[in-house]
C-alpha cells in the first residue's frame, strides 16, 4: 500500500478535526440530508460533506498495526441489483455511509443475523468477523467507505479461516 503524501495527510488531519469524515455500524433512523453542496468561501479551507450517517452509541477506532502503522483508503463502492460483496471479514475497521440505495447486510452481530441500511445510514464493521452485504433491491447501492487497515493487510479477506469468528 502507498504511502498517503504529506498533504493529502493534512487535509485527512483537517477533514477529521472539523467534521467531515463520515462516522459509521449502528446508525438512526433520521431521513437522510439533502444532497451537500461545496462550500464556496475565499478561505483556504473548504469543506464538502460528501456523506453524512449517525450513529446512536459513541464511536470509537482503535487499529493496531504495529511497526508497520495503518493504512487509510477511501473507496466508493457501487453494488448493482442481486450482486454481493460475498462473504468476508476486515483486518481493522471500516467506516461508511450509505450514499445510495438499500444494503441488507448479514451478520451474527445483529439481532437475527440481518439489518438493512437506507440510504443516508451510516456503518462500521469492527476486525474479525464474517459478514456479508447484499443488493436486494432493483437499483445500486453505493457505498462511501473508509478502511483503517493495519499496513501490509488486505482491506477485506475472503479466507474465513483467518478470520477470529
Amino acid at each position: 500500500m502507498s504511502h498517503i503524501p504529506h498533504s493529502l495527510a493534512r487535509s485527512l488531519i483537517i477533514a477529521i478535526t472539523i467534521g467531515v469524515a463520515p462516522v459509521v455500524s449502528g446508525c438512526s433512523a433520521a431521513a437522510p440530508a439533502a444532497a451537500p453542496t461545496p462550500t464556496e468561501t475565499s478561505s483556504p479551507v473548504r469543506a464538502v460533506d460528501l456523506a453524512e450517517g449517525d450513529q446512536d452509541e459513541p464511536v470509537q477506532v482503535a487499529v493496531d498495526g504495529g511497526v508497520e502503522g495503518v493504512g487509510v483508503t477511501f473507496r466508493e463502492i457501487t453494488i448493482e441489483p442481486g450482486a454481493s460483496t460475498g462473504e468476508h471479514c476486515h483486518y481493522g475497521q471500516l467506516i461508511a455511509v450509505v450514499a445510495e440505495g438499500e444494503l441488507t447486510h448479514y451478520s451474527d452481530t445483529h439481532p437475527g443475523g440481518v439489518r438493512v441500511y437506507r440510504d443516508g445510514d451510516s456503518i462500521i464493521e469492527g476486525a474479525g468477523y464474517p459478514h456479508e452485504g447484499r443488493n436486494e433491491g432493483d437499483s445500486d447501492v453505493v457505498l462511501w467507505v473508509t478502511y483503517v487497515i493495519p499496513e501490509g493487510k488486505p482491506l477485506a479477506e475472503t479466507d474465513l479461516a483467518l478470520c477470529d469468528r
